[in-house]
């Protein structure tokens, strides 16, 4: 068995700059996913694809492989992680390396943890499913959510559900945006989130995304929490 991990980062973040290789807490962003891939020991290969010199270069120096540079057409603002990640396994395909399992992980995962990457690589083998990915409970029932119309009045998305009790109300999940292993026999660029995969349910705590400079200072303040709690775990 085969696997790979990849880990897209891109140079041309807007809202913040340079986001994937800015400190988080005095190590480049990236450093994260690939220290916690290269420790979890699941990958036969773990590698970053990048458009951007700089990215290679940090993520070579924290042990990722960079084995090409991503051309620009799969590096604009529109570009997919589903195409990223067929480009890479059909980069070791055309050189004659073929992989069972690939597992694209975000360079904006600084609360990934190796037992979730194990869970999705063991639910994936042990099943018929094609796809696992971390996800996460919606912190309020969505079916309670509204919008905004022309004049600032709400109006509810659902509002048949407005006289229910939140706990009458079925749960939602969301996508963690940590991790999504596929299996590469039965791989397609069809929907991740439908019958053909398994989540992997996270806590909340863990869970951060990170496109503003306000999800930034939450994901600093959540880091802190998830090291204290490591901590106290082990006294």
């Amino acid at each position: 068995m085969k696997t790979i991990a990849i880990i897209p980062a891109r140079g041309g973040s807007k809202r913040i700059y340079k986001k994937n290789i800015k400190h988080f807490f005095n190590k480049p962003l990236i450093s994260y996913s690939i220290k916690i891939a290269i420790e979890s020991k699941l990958f036969d290969k773990v590698i970053v694809s990048t458009d951007d010199k700089e990215i290679a270069d940090i993520a070579k120096s924290y042990g990722a492989d960079v084995p090409f540079i991503r051309p620009k057409e799969l590096s604009d603002d529109y570009t997919n992680t589903a195409d990223v990640s067929s480009h890479a396994i059909d980069f070791f395909k055309k050189n004659g390396i073929i992989f069972d399992y690939a597992c694209t992980i975000y360079a904006t995962a600084p609360m990934l943890q190796v037992k979730y990457l194990k869970d999705g690589l063991k639910k994936l083998q042990d099943s018929d499913a094609v796809h696992s990915f971390s996800a996460t409970t919606m912190p309020f029932p969505i079916q309670r959510t509204f919008k905004l119309n022309k004049d600032g009045r709400c109006e509810m998305f659902t509002p048949e559900f407005y006289k229910y009790r939140s706990q009458d109300l079925i749960e939602a999940y969301q996508d963690a945006g940590q991790f999504y292993w596929s299996k590469l026999s039965l791989h397609t660029n069809e929907n991740m989130f439908s019958k053909d995969s398994i989540a992997i349910i996270l806590p909340r705590y863990l869970v951060q995304d990170i496109d503003t400079l306000e999800d930034w200072e939450r994901a600093e303040l959540m880091y802190e929490v998830m090291i204290k709690k490591i901590k106290n775990a082990k006294v």
